[in-house]
């Protein structure tokens, strides 16, 4: 998969996806694609990646506790 790491502004292809939609990794290892030669893989922050169309990366993918913080619509809440 291709991301935009932005503070560089580079293209990066993630050569290890479980990494990328774990929550509890916080660090990708990719490879960058600038120039014309093959870059050698490194780990990048998930927190400074995103999609090539610009939007951020989902909050199931960066927070281990994205759950917790996610209001229970009324309908469910008064089932319990």
């Amino acid at each position: 998969m291709f991301l935009n790491h932005a503070p560089e502004q580079v293209l990066i292809e993630v050569l290890n996806l479980p990494e990328l939609w774990d929550p509890f990794k916080t660090k990708v290892w990719a490879r960058a694609h600038a120039g014309e030669e093959m870059q050698d893989p490194e780990f990048y922050p998930k927190a400074e990646l995103i999609f090539p169309s610009g939007e951020s990366l989902p909050k199931a993918w960066i927070d281990p506790h994205y759950r917790a913080n996610v209001p229970m619509p009324e309908h469910l809440s008064a089932a319990r």
